[in-house]
């Protein structure tokens, strides 16, 4: 099959097309043809390394979408030529080929509605946003929620299931991104090149931080007592919280098929929709891992790779 192959720890030059060995499918799994792969900033970060005990060449990919073309032993829930969509566990990539191996039961049937682009889009940020928002913050109708980075897959997807639970939802973008987030939902935008959100946001019940960095430190300054705060994105090293009356959250994110047919649900109900989305063919995987690492992208970058 083909793949990209990331040939060791460093910059885009590591990121190689070329061919690797077909998976096999082991107990309890499926082996699919991949037909789109998302870039998740996660990518970068393990390309860039040192990190995690890889073996030279990786497969680097996380959420996909595709057809099973082989079923192992002890799966009777899938068959081939089932269409599928799913994330990998945690620390099991692989996404960026041709075909994968994964666990079936992590693997949900694709959304009819939906193309194999935007199914392979939506699963990593409808998971992280759906175990942020649903199963951590437990975010309520009536409550006002602080979504940083709103332009980005995963926030984009959090201003939507906010906006479906009932709460008012506050957002930072970029000036060119505002009507972009609008639409998502969001009832106030704050332009983070000119504005302290920290100043103009007012009282929060809950902040999502899918930026971190500095924007988790001003995030605190925000918070209702008895606040929220949700990350996905840390804190500067060695950054000690300012407060002792609010709870800091980190979503475990596991991956289930539950949690993709929750995703599932809220589409066909209306609730969210598919996020912008820039195709790249799988050979321009470095081109999209810069435009990834810029970090001023709206919605998701997808290879569609078949």
């Amino acid at each position: 099959m083909k793949a990209i192959l990331l040939t060791g720890f460093g910059g885009t030059d590591m990121l190689r097309y070329g061919d690797a060995p077909d998976p096999v499918a082991g107990p309890g799994d499926v082996v699919v043809d991949v037909y789109a792969a998302s870039v998740n900033a996660a990518d970068s970060k393990v390309r860039r390394g040192p990190s995690g005990d890889l073996t030279f060449p990786h497969i680097l990919g996380r959420d996909f979408s595709g057809v099973v073309s082989a079923v192992s032993t002890g799966v009777d829930d899938l068959k081939v030529g089932d269409v599928v969509f799913g994330v990998t566990e945690r620390g099991v990539e692989g996404a960026y080929a041709e075909k994968l191996a994964i666990k079936a039961a992590i693997v949900a049937k694709k959304p009819l509605q939906l193309s194999h682009v935007e199914a392979a889009a939506m699963g990593l940020i409808s998971l992280t946003a759906l175990w942020a928002l649903e199963d951590t913050a437990q975010l309520k109708p009536g409550e006002t929620i602080l979504i940083q980075g709103g332009a980005g897959g995963v926030a984009g997807f959090a201003i939507q299931l906010a906006k479906h639970i009932g709460a008012t939802v506050i957002t930072t973008a970029s000036a060119e991104n505002h009507d972009y987030v609008r639409q998502l939902g969001a009832d106030q935008v704050i332009d983070y090149r000119t504005e302290d959100f920290s100043r103009v946001a007012g009282s929060c019940d809950v902040v999502f931080d899918t930026v971190g960095g500095e924007v988790q430190v001003r995030s605190y300054d925000v918070l209702k007592p008895g606040g929220r705060l949700v990350w996905i994105a840390a804190a500067p090293a060695g950054f000690v919280p300012s407060r002792q009356d609010v709870q800091v959250l980190r979503p475990a994110v596991d991956r289930d098929r539950a949690h993709l047919e929750r995703m599932a649900e809220l589409l066909a109900s209306g609730a969210v929709w598919p996020p912008e989305i820039t195709r790249y063919k799988l050979a321009d995987a470095a081109e999209a891992h810069r435009v990834s690492e810029a970090r001023h992208l709206r919605g998701k970058l997808v290879f569609e790779v078949r």
